[in-house]
């Protein structure tokens, strides 16, 4: 180097382009969010229908993330295949969900919602773990998140969004062969909590917010709660207990009543299937009268998803702690991991 010339810009490790010169509207990478490397994937641009070279590059993403070890994040917006290419879009979209697939259970996934997905794009927000949705975003196949049960959360931006995937991340290792991180706190694992004797009533069938009673027993009162908006009668949200992550699914009695029916069946199963792939150990807090009677809730298939949550809880391998608030009735008793369910 001659003296007086400044030295070529380093580019840093935490932020690796892949595929740099390819064409088309995904840029992906190597990034930095919440202080966590991630393996990222952002639709730029206005042409937002993808080609063959955008499913490409996606999918390099997810073998890079799933060899490394880190979390893939995508910001995703696509009015579908590009119709020019033809089956060859078409193809390149079956290998890009092919890669996340393969994602799964091995580092966590996420997708940002930053405007409308369609079509075959729309598909790939089923099989990850997290789906945060910016308010005036939406998804063709997937309809309203409030009734599909597809969207984690609904927030007011993509800053918003950004911090809620740090926050999510912050409860889970960066792959199947890593511990949750530890979250150092001042609150005492032996600490009275008498303020529980208030909130719960001692009349079985008063209601209650069990959100209170998560709160009282988190490190320092913090809850993340995930499909907030979906089957509410079922809360599952990510807390720390002595410092370490545990994912809680609790009744919520302010919701039916805390029965269950098939969306909490099919919120709880996913999302303890959630914790037992990434280590995350399992509190259940229990206060339900049973499952939610109806031929209605018959003929769509009860028994099929009921099944679910028990073949998650009993099929878990993560520790796993479940306490009864109140009651505990018939079948839920079983399906809320119940003693004999291991």
């Amino acid at each position: 180097m001659s003296i007086g010339v400044p030295d070529p810009p380093v580019q840093s490790p935490r932020q690796i382009e892949l595929r740099a010169g390819i064409a088309g509207t995904v840029r992906s990478g190597v990034r930095t969010i919440n202080d966590q490397q991630v393996v990222s994937f952002t639709v730029v641009g206005d042409l937002r229908s993808m080609s063959q070279a955008d499913a490409m590059t996606i999918g390099a993403a997810c073998e890079l993330a799933r060899a490394k070890g880190h979390p893939v994040v995508g910001f995703v917006q696509s009015t579908g295949a590009d119709v020019r290419e033809g089956i060859t879009a078409a193809h390149g979209w079956g290998s890009a969900a092919r890669a996340m697939i393969k994602c799964s259970g091995i580092v966590p996934t996420v997708l940002v919602v930053t405007g409308p997905v369609v079509s075959g794009p729309a598909l790939m927000l089923g099989v990850a773990d997290v789906v945060i949705m910016v308010e005036d975003a939406y998804a063709f196949v997937s309809g309203p998140a409030t009734k599909s049960g597809v969207v984690t959360a609904v927030v007011a931006d993509e800053d918003a969004a950004k911090e809620l995937v740090g926050e999510i991340l912050s409860y889970l290792p960066t792959s199947n062969a890593e511990l949750a991180p530890f979250r150092p706190t001042t609150d005492s694992v032996d600490r009275p909590c008498p303020q529980l004797r208030n909130i719960v009533p001692t009349n079985p069938s008063g209601s209650y917010d069990v959100r209170d009673v998560l709160e009282v027993i988190a490190d320092d009162q913090l809850i993340t709660e995930l499909r907030g908006q979906w089957a509410g009668n079922l809360i599952t949200a990510f807390a720390n207990v002595g410092g370490y992550a545990v994912g809680i699914v609790a009744n919520q009695p302010q919701v039916l009543a805390g029965t269950l029916d098939i969306a909490a069946s099919q919120k709880g199963a996913r999302f303890v299937s959630l914790c037992d792939a990434f280590n995350v150990p399992l509190l259940t807090f229990v206060d339900t009268p049973g499952f939610q009677p109806g031929k209605d809730l018959e003929w769509r298939g009860m028994i099929r998803h009921g099944a679910q949550l028990a073949f998650a809880y009993a099929r878990a391998s993560v520790p796993r702690i479940s306490v009864t608030l109140r009651k505990s009735y018939g079948g839920a008793y079983i399906v809320m991991d119940s003693k004999t369910m291991g």
